[in-house]
């Protein structure tokens, strides 16, 4: 027990006083004389000691009554340690990221959360609070109330060790004070659990769904493509396979255009396909109902009027396997020979192929510098017995290394970067037994770029550099078998879909995207992306004959939207949410060492006044001495 006025305790030595008075208050009895001596005798002795008990009891019943109404005044109290503090700043962390739209026993995990804290947050302390997508310093109580119940579904989720470090940086610099940390969340696994720093609190409550279950809509694809008909391809999953079957639903706009049904009775994957008209662009999205976690229930996408990537071959060499190649629906394929080039046709270009000139005159050099630096791409194929001092002029300029003279001697490409965008999503694995193709002679390279392709030693045999791409070994029939490899397709293919990135059928809201928009613009002029609510301008790059956006974590809701240059329409664009969070997946807040776990919120709150509360008894002691006055009192009325 401790004591708020302690020194109001020193009073307790005034109850020597009426002790001492008693003690020494001698009183003489006068002697009577009567003629029945011996009677009377007895009743003196009897009435002494009955007077010598009623002042003993009046004594004490005094001194209790003094010693209550004195321990009173000193305000007796207990209390913790953390109750004691007098500086105690805390903080509170709510999830609201999708996964906590699953239902708890009391209906949705989010929605329900806010309501306890609103119905339980009324003391007169200042709160700093966050989620994944907005934050409050020192809000009031009556702050907190207002804004917490407005609180909607973020598709950001912040890692445990993002949000402690979140919390570092909303907790005052003051010394000498209590920081708690209150983490609300279902705990999606992301990480492991960082260290807890050692003048945090952190009071971790794991909100658990009834039933993880969820069928989500995972991605379209374009299965198939011919001159009328597009087939799309939807896969969906199923979690804990609580429906066997799932109407799905395709929508033009918001028009209702087919509907079928996913059976999951075999398989927790499934996939249904839709057929599209090519005759248009088709902006829509796919649907299915699924109510335990909505947010997934929706896939928006958008087709547009394909733009042809413009290809340049500039030929020394047979050039018939690039038109073989790029001779195709999405592809505007022009050849020349170097010495009848159009240099006017250079910037218009998207992707430019020197297929295996002798040497690259300064006027060349000078156009293809300026190209590159402009955003196009160019791919340069070395011939036999070329002129070096004019290719490494070149590759000088574009920081591709230096050439030495050509080696004549027979070399396997036996080693594939499969993380390489240009083989990334080529192989479903990493294949070890493949028809390696071979070179008959090469150019050994001293360079800082990235390999993509590499003889059986290791030396490079396809290099890059920003958007420039080298082979250091002729790839003519007669050099080498390249042309017939498996290899040369997606190589070259994914060259020119990389110089000019087409519209995907949608992106994903918190990734990094980038989109080529086929447009030259002005001076002052720039890009916006639109809906029917409002507009933003993302990150942008002007190259030589298209545009550049870069977006991340905008726009912030997902649906199809408009890419705009002023007030005119140039294409659609889709954005939908990251599907990282449908899995429901979870972590054991149990595992989290050093943190106070709390079942329910409502354990956290009774845990908290617990731990903060002050419980004094100054009023007990108040009530015990107004009882020993009563004893008192009784004692002189009807103790004889």
């Amino acid at each position: 027990m401790q004591f708020k006025n302690p020194e109001i305790l020193y009073a307790l030595f005034l109850l020597l006083i009426p002790i001492f008075i008693h003690l020494f208050q001698l009183r003489r009895f006068q002697k009577v004389d009567f003629t029945n001596v011996a009677f009377l005798k007895k009743v003196t002795i009897q009435t002494r000691k009955s007077s010598q008990l009623k002042k003993w009891l009046t004594l004490l019943m005094r001194l209790l009554a003094m010693a209550c109404i004195i321990i009173a005044f000193a305000q007796p109290f207990t209390a913790t340690k953390t109750a004691l503090s007098t500086k105690k700043e805390t903080v509170i962390y709510l999830d609201n990221s999708f996964s906590m739209q699953t239902k708890g026993s009391k209906g949705p995990l989010l929605e329900r959360s806010l309501q306890e804290l609103f119905e339980n947050n009324s003391g007169a302390e200042k709160v700093s609070w966050f989620t994944n997508n907005s934050e409050k310093r020192n809000a009031s109580a009556a702050d907190f109330k207002s804004e917490i119940l407005s609180i909607g579904y973020s598709q950001n989720q912040l890692t445990p060790s993002q949000v402690l470090l979140k919390v570092g940086q909303l907790f005052s610099d003051e010394k000498d004070v209590l920081r708690r940390l209150v983490y609300i969340s279902d705990f999606q696994q992301t990480e492991t659990f960082p260290k807890i720093p050692d003048n945090l609190i952190v009071d971790a409550v794991q909100l658990k769904p009834v039933k993880a279950f969820n069928v989500s809509l995972d991605s379209v694809f374009i299965a198939s493509k011919n001159a009328s008909v597009t087939q799309l391809k939807v896969k969906i999953s199923n979690i804990l396979n609580e429906f066997s079957e799932v109407p799905v639903s395709l929508f033009k706009n918001e028009k209702l255009i087919a509907k079928t049904a996913v059976d999951f009775s075999e398989n927790a994957v499934g996939t249904v396909n839709f057929d599209i008209d090519n005759s248009e662009g088709f902006v829509g999205k796919i649907q299915l109902t699924e109510p335990n976690v909505t947010f997934d229930n929706t896939l928006f996408f958008s087709i547009n009027k394909p733009e042809k990537i413009k290809v340049l071959a500039i030929n020394e060499a047979d050039g018939k396997f690039l038109q073989r190649l790029f001779e195709k629906e999405e592809f505007q394929f022009l050849q020349q020979t170097s010495k009848a080039l159009n240099y006017n046709e250079i910037p218009n270009q998207n992707f430019i192929v020197l297929n295996e000139l002798k040497e690259i005159p300064a006027s060349l050099a000078t156009a293809i510098q300026a190209f590159s630096a402009a955003g196009g791409s160019v791919l340069i194929i070395p011939a036999p017995e070329v002129n070096l001092g004019s290719y490494n002029n070149l590759l000088a300029t574009m920081t591709l290394g230096i050439l030495s003279s050509e080696t004549i001697q027979e070399k396997r490409i036996t080693k594939i970067v499969f993380s390489h965008p240009l083989f990334k999503d080529v192989f479903e694995k990493e294949v070890a037994n493949f028809q390696y193709p071979n070179v008959n002679s090469f150019y050994p390279i001293s360079t800082n770029a990235i390999t993509a392709l590499s003889f059986e030693d290791s030396k490079p045999f396809l290099v890059q550099k920003n958007n420039t791409f080298l082979f250091t070994a002729p790839i003519n029939r007669t050099s080498s078998n390249f042309q017939s490899s498996p290899l040369v397709v997606p190589t070259l293919y994914n060259m020119a879909l990389g110089s000019l990135p087409l519209p995907r059928l949608y992106y994903t809201i918190g990734e990094q995207n980038a989109i080529a928009v086929p447009v030259k613009l002005g001076a002052d002029e720039i890009l916006k992306i639109r809906d029917s609510v409002g507009s933003f301008i993302p990150l942008q790059q002007t190259k030589s004959n298209f545009v550049l956006l870069e977006t991340t974590d905008e726009p912030n809701i997902a649906g199809n939207y408009q890419i705009v240059r002023e007030n005119e329409f140039l294409e659609n664009i889709s954005f939908n949410y990251s599907r990282n969070e449908s899995k429901l997946q979870y972590l054991n807040v149990e595992n989290w060492s050093g943190a106070k776990i709390h079942k329910n919120l409502d354990a956290l709150f009774d845990s908290i006044n617990e731990a903060t509360s002050i419980n004094g008894f100054w009023k007990w002691f108040a009530i015990f001495a107004l009882l020993f006055l009563i004893f008192e009192m009784l004692i002189l009325k009807f103790y004889n």
